[in-house]
């Protein structure tokens, strides 16, 4: 049962004063703020996963193992995603989604800030490490808690014959993210010393993480907590549900939601984290270099993700993703063989990787919301946002790194290939999912 309390309308009450209906452009504005702060903590943490948590935090193992190790506790926070959720879920049915949001990116802000404060193992020990891992699981934890309705709300709002074209605008959060990510490590790595970068220049980029983590918080409250938005949250069924219910009454939907985006999920990490580490650890590139092919390659995938809007629009988002699906499973056979392939091959990796992810990743966040009972809508693209990254892209680039480096980087492309045939399996067990509507 729903505990939304009924609306002004319903109760035959007067409209509030000086209410007017907020446009797309408005919740547009807080998704794309939102997003961007999010994904630019993932890809600090991802980054540095690669050029300075081996040699800081695992100097007792050679650069590889160490850099194993260190994808290992970068996929807890994918583990802990869910687990926030549930646990932010009940916070936003008790004291409302500001207080939820407040709390959540708090947490995240704080632990992406405390992990610039972890001293080396050379001076503390084993701790140092289950101090990141802590701090990493306190990422995904808050992670959970910063669904805030804004890209259902968006959807539900739209024209409809601009559906895909307003689903693709959350996922712009991603490739700005990761420019800006890539570039203020190009230019904290060219501006320091080997030696001060790794003793303090890498720390600053975690903390420009928390003050854009601030900046984020404030607005999106001021979107989500005025009068004219909960109103339209109220209006739209846009609440949270007991965890419970909602696996009752839509776990058909949160279960095909997860896989059916799995390859561009699986693609995600394929061409942002694991080539940087191939790279680092396996060629004579300097990370710089990569550093900056990698940002290059994100403002295609901008391109990419205002594209799928237009062509989920014409075609469907379902014949998008499954068109997408095979063009993730032909790129598997050749990509091993241009990220191996010098400069060059490196960069026709990144781009063409890009523009492929930018296609079916900016309609992975609309891919299931038209299905659910509207009641269940809010929590449930929560449960199902947090399950695709936790499949999807969670442990990719663990898996990618292990597979490439014991069985050479062909393995990979086959790894990616299995994302693929997941998400043509989901759309082919529901063929209405992410239809045109």
């Amino acid at each position: 049962m729903s505990t939304l309390s009924p609306t002004r309308e319903a109760l035959g009450l007067p409209a509030l004063k000086g209410h007017h209906e907020p446009s797309p452009g408005e919740i547009a504005i807080g998704v794309i703020i939102g997003r961007t702060s999010e994904f630019f903590d993932f890809f600090v943490y991802g980054i540095a996963s690669v050029l300075v948590f081996p040699s800081l935090f695992f100097p007792f193992v050679d650069a590889l193992t160490g850099t194993i190790y260190s994808f290992a506790i970068f996929a807890l926070a994918f583990v802990a995603r869910p687990f926030g959720s549930v646990f932010f879920m009940a916070i936003d049915r008790a004291y409302g989604r500001g207080t939820k949001l407040t709390i959540a990116l708090f947490l995240l802000g704080g632990s992406t800030a405390a992990i610039a404060f972890l001293p080396a193992y050379e001076t503390v020990g084993a701790s140092t490490i289950w101090a990141l891992a802590l701090l990493r699981l306190g990422q995904g934890f808050a992670l959970g808690g910063t669904w805030d309705g804004l890209a259902s709300l968006l959807a539900l709002n739209a024209p409809e014959e601009k559906r895909g074209w307003y689903a693709m605008i959350p996922q712009l959060g991603a490739p700005f993210g990761l420019m800006v990510a890539s570039l203020l490590f190009a230019y904290m790595v060219t501006s320091l010393p080997a030696e001060d970068f790794l003793a303090f220049g890498w720390r600053f980029p975690f903390f420009v993480a928390f003050a854009i983590n601030v900046v984020a918080l404030f607005a999106r409250l001021r979107i989500v907590v005025t009068e004219e938005f909960q109103h339209l949250f109220d209006t739209r069924d846009l609440q949270a549900t007991s965890i419970s219910s909602t696996l009752s009454k839509a776990g058909k939907t949160i279960v095909l939601g997860a896989f059916a985006p799995l390859a561009s999920f699986a693609l995600f990490h394929m061409v942002t984290v694991f080539p940087l580490s191939w790279v680092f650890l396996f060629t004579s590139d300097t990370p710089v270099s990569f550093l900056l092919i990698e940002a290059m390659a994100a403002a295609f995938g901008v391109v990419a993700v205002l594209a799928s809007g237009y062509l989920a629009d014409k075609f469907g988002r379902r014949t998008l993703l499954g068109s997408c699906a095979v063009a993730i499973a032909v790129f598997s056979g050749f990509a091993p063989l241009l990220l191996d392939g010098g400069a060059m091959g490196e960069i026709l990796f990144m781009v063409i990787g890009f523009i492929i992810l930018g296609l079916a990743f900016g309609q992975s966040s609309g891919v299931v919301s038209s299905e659910f009972p509207t009641e269940y809508r809010y929590t449930g693209s929560a449960l199902t946002s947090d399950l695709s990254w936790l499949f999807g892209a969670g442990f990719a680039p663990l898996v990618a790194l292990l597979l490439s480096a014991n069985f050479g980087l062909m393995a990979s492309g086959a790894y990616l290939f299995s994302g693929a045939a997941a998400t043509l399996i989901a759309l082919w067990f529901n063929r209405s999912l992410a239809s045109r509507r």
